[in-house]
């Protein structure tokens, strides 16, 4: 980008950064914020700026932002999160997620224009992954149990990660397209030696954090720097070595969080914060390159299907895991409707542009316009659903017998002051 490109991002990072609480109380989250300046400062009246990110630095931003929302998310997700609900996250991450992918391509293939069975794939794959962060408003509502809140957001903390390998491995097909290319075939052994190298780094490095935390030897101030170099050591050292890097962050995220336990997830929040910062400037890119573009070759069709993809194609697979699970139809209901398509489905769509190309459009244009529909639909009913569904599902636990079981207490702090005490 241009100086004058990087003043604009400053500016609007900084403006955003003062009245975020305010706007937030009307529903006006982050991404709509940004797909919005983006959208004005590409085809509005501040067009006349010239502000053009350019392909190369979509392409760093977008496959950035990946690496460092699945390893964070990953490494949020650890044992004791886990062993609190392990069936629900089964049956939702096990059951739920794959019917959802199947249900997506075949209707995908039905319903949209110009999709070939590997795009069709992509567009089913890279719209079921869910963003709890649409709804910040609705995790924190102390009106839903805090039993529903850590289902949906533990969910969405995963099924990034393993909505991954396929959509890379349609975006392989796609590419290759009968060529010499890159296929399936070498994509699916790349993503293996992702999960190998993903496991020995995140590992270490959760074994090293937690041995160092321990014993003092964790300056505060470079603690977070360590778990943000871990995340691009595990994406790096796959890609150098042929493997496929997204999934060794992902992998090495889940191995850091098992391993480092609740001393190596005290470090996560600066990755988190780190993310949370360049994921401002995918959704800015993203109003800027693909909104329009996907609005301008937009069919009945395509209508339908995001709204299916948000209704049917998300909520029967969700209804059908977990049946049986005595959570009460209020709170199957809510979980299935609060999945929200965010971050992961644009940074799937950013990748799907930048290596497949024009043949990409048709999907491209039906995820951009789910993944719009969802920030609005889901950004201004998640708050009043949460305080109007909240007391039922509460009785229905209740009723059920099922205890609502609270948040795990919060790390133990890094033992600054020891530190300090040595160095003086």
């Amino acid at each position: 980008m241009s100086t004058s490109d990087t003043a604009i991002v400053a500016a609007l990072i900084f403006g955003w950064a003062t009245l975020s609480a305010r706007l937030e109380r009307f529903d006006v989250t982050a991404p709509i914020t940004f797909v919005l300046a983006g959208l004005v400062l590409t085809h509005g009246v501040l067009a006349p700026l010239g502000f053009a990110p350019s392909r190369e630095v979509v392409k760093v931003l977008a496959e950035a932002t990946l690496v460092l929302v699945l390893f964070a998310d990953a490494s949020r997700v650890g044992p004791q999160d886990l062993r609190a609900d392990t069936g629900l996250y089964v049956r939702l991450l096990g059951v739920g997620l794959p019917l959802t992918i199947g249900l997506g391509t075949l209707l995908a293939l039905a319903l949209v224009k110009g999709l070939s069975v590997w795009l069709a794939l992509l567009v089913g794959a890279a719209l079921a992954p869910t963003d709890a962060a649409l709804g910040a408003g609705m995790m924190v509502n102390p009106a839903l149990p805090a039993r529903i809140r850590r289902l949906v957001n533990v969910e969405s903390g995963l099924n990034d990660g393993i909505a991954t390998p396929f959509v890379l491995v349609a975006l392989a097909g796609a590419q290759s397209g009968g060529s010499a290319g890159v296929g399936p075939g070498e994509a699916v052994a790349e993503l293996a030696l992702g999960v190998i190298i993903g496991v020995a780094v995140g590992g270490a490095g959760g074994y090293l954090v937690k041995t160092a935390s321990a014993r003092g030897w964790v300056a505060g101030s470079f603690a977070g720097s360590a778990v943000l170099a871990l995340a691009v050591c595990a994406y790096a050292s796959a890609v150098s070595l042929h493997g496929n890097g997204f999934i060794a962050a992902f992998t090495g995220g889940l191995t850091y969080g098992a391993i480092g336990g609740r001393r190596g997830e005290r470090l996560v929040p600066f990755v988190e914060e780190t993310s949370a910062l360049v994921s401002l400037l995918v959704w800015l890119a993203f109003g800027a390159i693909a909104v329009v573009p996907a609005f301008d070759s937009l069919t009945w069709s395509d209508g339908l299907y995001a709204v299916l993809s948000l209704t049917l194609i998300r909520m029967v697979p969700v209804a059908l895991a977990l049946a049986g699970a005595r959570l009460g139809r209020t709170a199957v209901a809510f979980v299935g409707w609060f999945g929200p398509r965010g971050l992961a489905s644009v940074v799937f769509a950013l990748l799907a542009l930048e290596d497949v190309g024009r043949p990409a459009n048709p999907a491209v244009t039906v995820i951009t316009f789910t993944v719009l529909l969802s920030v609005v639909a889901h950004g201004v009913t998640a708050d009043p659903l949460a305080r109007r569904c909240g007391p039922a599902i509460t009785r229905a636990l209740a009723a059920a017998g099922e205890r609502d079981t609270p948040p795990a207490p919060p790390a133990p702090p890094l033992p600054e002051r020891r530190l300090i005490r040595r160095a003086a």
